[in-house]
């Protein structure tokens, strides 16, 4: 596994942009399968978007296509999402999480292959 941490989170108002970043521990983050999940209030925690650990390979949900842009630096062991013209619908707890056991240069939309987890930051968008 890698110990993630997210940060970035905040208050914007609608049409407005955050950076989120996810900072990874251990030396596995540079092969691992990247993803950002986020929870809404009574809501299921959904995939945001996915990379493959080389970076080559990404996926949107269709809600955040056009708008979010996702991207990591192995250098860094640090992943990314910027978040352009945000909406109040995007408010939620956003989820960084990594897919540690999985070799092949792939995304992943499936959160049961996820198996590292960050705790969290809270993205709030006002109308």
């Amino acid at each position: 596994q890698v110990q993630l941490a997210e940060s970035g989170g905040g208050l914007v108002q609608a049409g407005g942009s955050l950076r989120l970043s996810c900072a990874a521990s251990g030396r596995t983050f540079s092969s691992s399968a990247m993803g950002w999940f986020r929870q809404a209030p009574g809501k299921e925690r959904d995939l945001v978007a996915a990379i493959s650990w080389s970076g080559g390979s990404t996926y949107y949900v269709e809600s955040v296509k056009g708008r979010f842009t996702i991207s990591r630096d192995n250098a860094k062991n640090t992943m990314y999402l910027q978040m352009n013209t945000l909406k109040p619908e995007d408010t939620a707890v956003y989820y960084c999480a990594g897919a540690t056991r999985i070799v092949s240069d792939m995304y992943y939309v499936n959160p049961k292959v996820y198996d590292s987890w960050g705790p969290g930051t809270q993205v709030t968008v006002s109308s």
